[in-house]
């Protein structure tokens, strides 16, 4: 297909994507002649923010409409550049519902739409194609904005819902960028309509958001207690139940509480709360993915390794992986995950020394979701360090490595 111009591929995934010349034109505000017009090759598609919405209404990355492959490209320095950024940010900064207090509501998308566009961006992120999420988050983030203003009733809670998933996808994937100002802004706004969407569940994800971007932010105690005490409210027993839902949420603000004890060092408490989150994963059985948590026995297990890496003990971390996760189980995982995971071995391995296994677990983190080696900050570090660290020259598929990621050798 590499061959066809570009307005056939429009046509083609139009085509795989079931949607006709009139539902596609007006997803994209155009006329259906427009649409025509690009597909015959007529008329010329020359804006990248035209094709970066193509794209995501079509569900694919831009590259495939380049023709180009998407999981070869050399981009690590353009996983979000600063017009990216600023288009967030402006997205961000957009105070629809309190417009819609004053004046007439905008026309608001059809929610059956945008819960599509959010699962859409969800597996987008669970699949560690960052660039793909962030060119589309302004879009998605305006429309879900426009949503929760122009819906009321007994549509209103669902409207919120989906605007404070949004705002936590828009959080997750800038603070993995290095973004964490507006990693802050975007899981402080979850927070905020997490409790008009009256979901406590929903609010007590959106904790886990806000405490990661402390973390990231260097303020890991407040992200402790702040952890801790939604836990706590939310914890299983009592007049709460015990559902699938709210063992993978209160699992994960203690895995996440975990982690910012680790951040300062406090291993006891760190311990404590694994094992906490270990018990809700048992009650739970599997790995699942509620509230996309991605929570289970394994994923308990990725955190126990992860916080020995925050304490500095890399032999820990590897010791973990070796005897605590089960590959089969480990494989069931969404790609983020495991990838994420091979990223903190690779910090572990460094930490004993291990440059070359160090290197092995980038290139196998790389080959699972690229995004999730290229285009973090955390990455880039030990890429340098382990370049820092070979004698001679590195074997050629880290150096290659190298070069995709902008990492000097």
């Amino acid at each position: 297909m590499d061959e066809l111009p570009i307005g056939r591929r429009v046509a083609y995934w139009r085509g795989r994507r079931k949607l006709s010349q009139q539902v596609f034109a007006d997803r994209l505000g155009k006329s259906k002649s427009w649409v025509d017009k690009v597909e015959r090759g007529v008329r010329r598609l020359d804006k990248f923010s035209v094709l970066y919405e193509i794209a995501y209404i079509l569900e694919v990355d831009v590259q495939l409409l380049l023709g180009k492959d998407p999981e070869r490209r050399a981009d690590a320095l353009n996983c979000i550049d600063q017009v990216e950024v600023q288009e967030i940010r402006a997205a961000l900064e957009r105070y629809d519902s309190m417009s819609a207090y004053f004046d007439a509501a905008p026309f608001p998308p059809p929610l059956m739409d945008m819960r599509k566009a959010v699962n859409h961006a969800w597996l987008t992120y669970q699949y560690g194609r960052y660039g793909m999420l962030t060119r589309a988050l302004p879009k998605l983030l305006r429309d879900a904005q426009a949503a929760d203003a122009g819906h009321d009733g007994d549509h209103s809670r669902e409207a919120a819902h989906l605007l404070g998933q949004v705002y936590q996808i828009a959080s997750s994937v800038l603070r993995k960028l290095g973004e964490c100002d507006l990693a802050w802004l975007a899981a402080d706004r979850s927070m905020a309509v997490a409790q008009r969407a009256d979901d406590p569940l929903l609010a007590g994800i959106a904790t886990t958001r806000v405490c990661n971007a402390m973390v990231a932010m260097g303020r890991p105690r407040p992200a402790l207690e702040l952890n801790l005490t939604i836990a706590n409210r939310l914890a299983p027993g009592g007049d709460n139940d015990s559902d699938p839902g709210r063992l993978s949420v209160y699992g994960l603000l203690l895995l996440q509480g975990a982690m910012a004890a680790a951040r300062l060092g406090d291993s006891a408490t760190v311990d404590d709360l694994i094992n906490g989150a270990h018990e809700a994963a048992l009650q739970l059985g599997s790995d699942q993915n509620h509230y996309w948590t991605s929570f289970g026995p394994t994923n308990v297990e990725l955190h126990r390794a992860a916080a020995a890496v925050e304490l500095g003990d890399g032999g820990r971390a590897v010791e973990v992986h070796r005897q605590r996760i089960a590959e089969p189980m480990f494989n069931t995982l969404l790609p983020e995950r495991r990838a994420h995971h091979l990223l903190d071995l690779a910090r572990g391995f460094a930490q004993i020394g291990d440059v070359a296994n160090a290197g092995e677990m980038l290139l196998r983190g790389d080959r699972l979701a690229p995004s999730e080696i290229r285009c973090r900050p955390i990455a880039h570090e030990v890429m340098s360090d382990v370049l820092r660290r070979t004698r001679g020259a590195p074997p050629s598929l880290i150096a290659e490595l190298a070069e995709h990621m902008g990492v000097g050798v």
